[in-house]
């Protein structure tokens, strides 16, 4: 691609933000199964300590809220799953709303340091999450704040600029006929920013978001931050990273995803 990366699509849930979701989505199960579910809490394989940040990653992340409901309900063999997922993903839901809401995560400084870098070599961006939440996470977290503390200077910052208002487009939370491991949501992504698939990089913390950027003939960037890097480079990821930090920015003006200092 002679001409270089021409659009970069970030998922936000591990990727840009600390978020409490694995947290709420543990807590809520803990809650559900030690009270009104606890009478068929032995016919199932879930206990606290199983709910892992791996089975988290594995099994739930990336996917919107009833579909990641399901999958962790039938991994611990939950019985009625089908019948009970409902219950399962409302509670989370509250649960998740009052982390935000009262200020209980934050933001990657690598994943905040690489965007700002990413656009100012002139790539737009696009966010890209499965999550309905991820707009009250992006309109907290405030990029003029972060550069002055890092001591950075752009010409694109200006007070007051949030996460939200940073992007070219957001179609984070909305509603798609088919979710990841489908390449519905970044190709969409793709087309609102202007830019065609092949000339796209995606950003992603979860197998299932790798797999759907390759399925959308899309560059996949992974960012290992739960110790699953082999599982990230299974799934195709052309590079695979625990720190935003170490990708080479001024690579991708000639379409490549590599490390710093690596020569190619």
């Amino acid at each position: 691609m002679p001409t270089g990366f021409q659009g970069a699509i970030f998922d936000v849930d591990g990727v840009l933000v600390d978020s409490p979701h694995e947290r709420a989505w543990r807590d809520a199960l803990r809650e559900l199964m030690q009270n009104e579910w606890r009478d068929i809490r032995d016919q199932s394989t879930w206990s606290d300590e199983r709910f892992t940040p791996q089975v988290y990653q594995q099994v739930m992340s990336g996917k919107p809220r009833m579909a990641g409901a399901l999958d962790a309900l039938e991994f611990f063999n939950v019985p009625g799953a089908r019948e009970r997922v409902q219950t399962y993903a409302d509670r989370k839901q509250t649960m998740v709303v009052e982390l935000i809401e009262a200020g209980e995560f934050d933001a990657y400084p690598d994943a905040l340091r690489f965007i700002m870098a990413v656009r100012a070599a002139g790539i737009p961006t696009a966010a890209a999450s499965s999550s309905k939440n991820a707009k009250l996470f992006l309109r907290q977290i405030r990029l003029d704040t972060f550069a002055e503390q890092e001591g950075l200077s752009y010409d694109f910052l200006r007070p007051g600029l949030s996460l939200l208002d940073f992007f070219d487009a957001d179609i984070s939370g909305r509603d798609f006929a088919q979710g990841k491991p489908h390449p519905e949501i970044f190709l969409t992504a793709a087309q609102e920013l202007g830019v065609p698939p092949q000339g796209t990089f995606v950003v992603e913390d979860a197998v299932s978001g790798i797999q759907a950027a390759k399925a959308g003939e899309m560059a996949a960037l992974g960012i290992a931050r739960a110790d699953d890097a082999d599982a990230l480079a299974e799934a195709q990821a052309d590079l695979v990273v625990t720190s935003l930090d170490d990708v080479d920015v001024d690579a991708l003006s000639s379409g490549r995803l590599v490390r710093k200092g690596v020569r190619t």
